[in-house]
């Protein structure tokens, strides 16, 4: 029996994946993508054969070297495994699963425990962003208890608060590519925006639900799916994101009036299962967009 690529499966945010080491991977891009596709079992919706959960937020890999950049800790690349598909990417950033990577750079020793808390300082290599962890480190150890509750998650665990920096146009080029507030594609009232993560903002109304539907419901709906992969398809281009066929941006975020607290609510296909909650970096976005004068948000 080999030896095997050693990792640590955590959950991050409203996600799960396994965090490696860069060293520990194949240094040959194609190799390093079948042995994650292994890991995960994909291509297979069940992911019998892997660790992957059979759900986009459970197929998620973060890859973590000590950094060599100034005043930066570690460098963290982000990769989605597709379930059903032999598709790894890189096109994406994902703020839940960063949220891990601060504890595991400690847990491998890249980085140095403070008795208390301690900020890691993470280099995205995904859209060249850094932000900052703080993790809760007691005697010089990090602690994963606490009372800490996030939408989507049982229970509660130690808090894992993140500092964004420079989160503008990282992938689109401008928080609006387009330069509007407000686009209409396929009769469709949208906002084009990347405050961290590339965005189609619409309200639920104008697409034909409430916006309070049940995830499951909603992917069941064909005609929905169609139409918002329609509009996703031609807004790529304009987001100067070009062809998105096979890419996992933009997400596509309807919006409606909030039901149980919170400021709104949101049901985000990311881009063809929708998000049980909603991503950290999406929600950054679609919070910028509902600040934006005359958008649908």
């Amino acid at each position: 029996m080999s030896n095997g690529i050693p990792c640590m499966w955590m959950r991050g945010g409203t996600s799960k994946g396994g965090y490696f080491l860069a060293d520990d991977l194949p240094a040959d891009m194609a190799e390093r993508d079948a042995a994650l596709l292994r890991a995960m079992g994909s291509p297979d919706l069940r992911q019998i054969d892997g660790m992957g959960g059979a759900d986009p937020l459970t197929s998620k890999v973060a890859v973590v070297r000590k950094s060599t950049r100034a005043g930066v800790d570690v460098d963290y690349l982000f990769l989605q495994v597709f379930v059903d598909q032999p598709i790894v990417t890189d096109a994406q950033n994902c703020g839940n699963i960063l949220a891990g990577v601060g504890p595991f750079a400690i847990e491998r020793g890249l980085v140095a425990a403070n008795n208390g808390e301690t900020p890691v300082s993470i280099y995205m290599e995904n859209t060249g962003q850094i932000a900052v962890a703080k993790v809760q480190t007691p005697d010089g150890v990090v602690s994963y208890k606490g009372e800490a509750q996030i939408d989507g998650v049982p229970g509660g665990s130690a808090p894992v608060p993140l500092t964004f920096q420079n989160t503008t146009g990282s992938s689109c080029g401008a928080l609006l590519p387009t330069g509007n507030a407000v686009d209409v594609i396929e009769g469709i009232k949208v906002t084009m925006i990347d405050n961290g993560m590339p965005c189609v903002v619409m309200r639920a109304a104008d697409i034909g639900i409430t916006g309070q539907e049940a995830p499951e419901d909603l992917e069941a709906d064909t005609t929905l799916r169609k139409k918002l992969e329609t509009i996703r398809l031609a807004c790529g281009p304009l987001m100067n994101l070009g062809d998105v066929s096979d890419k996992t941006v933009p997400k596509m975020t309807m919006v409606s009036a909030a039901r149980d607290g919170g400021a709104i609510s949101t049901r985000t296909f990311i881009p063809h299962r929708c998000h049980k909650t909603i991503g950290v970096l999406g929600a950054v976005s679609v919070a910028t967009a509902c600040l934006i004068k005359g958008g649908p948000a």
